[in-house]
């Protein structure tokens, strides 16, 4: 069973996000911030199979994170979200890190896709 970090400032998306995804037997783990998400990994010594995390958050944000949690476990694959064009601009300089950005607001299918799509590369590899 895939084990998957959420990281995510919105209590409703984190929830939404994680009930989504557990629909698909995944099991989750849910983070308020870039900082503790960095943190659960850390003190998982980086044992899960996806890291989904909001660009746009206090304390530290998803680039910071996904950054940090690249460099500390390469083996983990990364899917960003967001809600801002220029967001999504910023994520564009770490095409060799992150798997995907998915914009906001998506339904619970598309999240459902991509979250399979990020798994399934990840086996590719």
């Amino acid at each position: 069973m895939p084990k998957i970090l959420i990281a995510d400032d919105e209590d409703s998306m984190r929830t939404l996000v994680a009930r989504a995804i557990a629909m698909d037997g995944h099991e989750t783990v849910t983070a308020q911030d870039g900082a503790e998400a960095l943190e659960i990994l850390t003190r998982e010594d980086g044992a899960f199979d996806l890291l989904l995390t909001d660009i746009q958050m206090p304390v530290m944000d998803g680039i910071a994170l996904a950054l940090s949690a690249a460099r500390d476990f390469p083996d983990l694959t990364i899917l960003l979200m967001t809600g801002f064009a220029d967001q999504r601009e910023r994520a564009s300089n770490l095409n060799a890190l992150v798997h995907d950005v998915v914009t906001k607001p998506f339904s619970i299918a598309d999240i459902r896709i991509a979250v399979a799509d990020a798994l399934a590369a990840k086996k590719g590899s």
